[in-house]
């Protein structure tokens, strides 16, 4: 799946600005090398020497003139492409490579590259369609008004999680979790269901968006503590500023969840701006990566609310902790379930491409039916 037909996020473009700079990211399982030329464009090739499969670059980033395998010194240039190899010609006459040995037949594995928003994106597929195409038009217009501008990165996390990967993308699509697991949400009134905002898949289900629009209401007859285990009355901020912001979108939004098949995701809560990135790491075990963004062109104001508000987020946050810890808690409790099935009811059965209502399960549905699409086209 992640060698076919979809496009996997390898970097972003801040994090490689000048030419050398290069970033090894993993695509599924296959190790990835994402390097910028002297002309600027962004190259992405298989962490893998075209001699005897050492990793090329053994750093997570570095610079670079060329990229040189340590084993036996094979060097490549930036686009991937074989510059040297040690001993060619032998010692004195002997040894060596081979007369007919053709470098230009022993580069690096290439993907496709593609950016967009300071995103860049790799395939391995030659039948792909244009990124743009892939991600649709809704998903498009939300990358744009997010980070439609010139970005930084203030923080980054990394953890692991105690489970497959599916279930942080399953946890990352879920749409009605948030005021039920997330006791901050509700509980400070920054995310209620009945909030106006909504749900948009893109054709095929593969990719996702949910928003809230606006404050929280407040309905005490559809939240009270005595029915919702999240609500928690009488609590208070010893440190209010910590919801402070500003209202950064024209649209209004202050909440939205992007997915982009197959396991990345963009965020917006209130200002913090984060990109995750969830990679396998086996069948019970998985990676995750944040990125914490500001806008270049911030206040120091504006920064000071978004490095606040990013405690809200990663590993360790007010709110994004619950979800690493249920990842692994799933992964326990369908120990052995043999063939027994998930209920996936909520809303109805079907995967419509909008939905006015955040109170049901629509993008997980759409999630498996891309998944089994592109599953059902692989075995074809």
């Amino acid at each position: 799946m992640f060698q076919g037909e979809t496009w996997n996020f390898l970097a972003l473009g801040c994090e490689i600005p000048n030419a050398g700079d290069y970033k090894s990211v993993m695509a599924g399982e296959i190790p990835v090398i994402a390097v910028r030329d002297e002309t600027g464009a962004v190259n992405a090739m298989v962490n893998r020497c075209a001699h005897r499969g050492n990793l090329v670059c053994i750093r997570e980033a570095g610079n670079a003139e060329r990229l040189t395998c340590v084993y036996h010194n094979w060097t490549y240039d930036l686009r991937g492409n074989l510059a040297s190899v040690a001993f060619e010609r032998g010692i004195r006459g002997k040894g060596g490579m081979p007369a007919d040995f053709d470098r230009a037949g022993h580069g690096l594995q290439r993907l496709r590259v593609e950016t967009r928003n300071g995103l860049v994106f790799g395939t391995f597929s030659e039948t792909a369609p244009p990124l743009a195409e892939y991600l649709g038009p809704e998903m498009r217009a939300n990358l744009d008004r997010v980070l439609g501008r010139e970005m930084e990165i203030l923080g980054r996390y990394q953890h692991r999680l105690d489970g497959n990967w599916k279930l942080y993308v399953e946890n990352v699509r879920d749409t009605y979790h948030a005021t039920l697991l997330h006791a901050f949400f509700p509980t400070f009134g920054l995310v209620r269901l009945s909030m106006k905002g909504g749900i948009e898949l893109s054709e095929g289900g593969l990719h996702h968006l949910t928003y809230s629009i606006g404050a929280s209401d407040r309905p005490e007859s559809q939240y009270n503590a005595r029915d919702l285990r999240a609500v928690k009355e009488g609590y208070a901020l010893n440190a209010p500023e910590l919801l402070e912001s500003w209202p950064e979108y024209e649209c209004g939004t202050t909440l939205a969840i992007q997915s982009i098949f197959p396991n990345f995701s963009v965020q917006q809560l209130s200002n913090v701006i984060t990109v995750r990135l969830i990679v396998p790491r086996g069948p019970d075990e998985s990676l995750l990566t944040w990125w914490i963004l500001g806008a270049v062109e911030d206040t120091p104001e504006q920064r000071a609310m978004r490095l606040r508000q990013s405690n809200l987020v990663g590993p360790g946050g007010y709110i994004a902790m619950e979800d690493g810890a249920v990842v692994g808690w799933v992964r326990r409790g369908i120990a052995g379930a043999g063939e027994r099935n998930s209920v996936l009811a909520m809303g109805g059965r079907d995967v419509a491409r909008e939905s006015d209502s955040r109170c049901n399960e629509l993008s997980v549905r759409g999630f498996w039916q891309g998944w089994h699409g592109l599953m059902r086209g692989a075995v074809a």
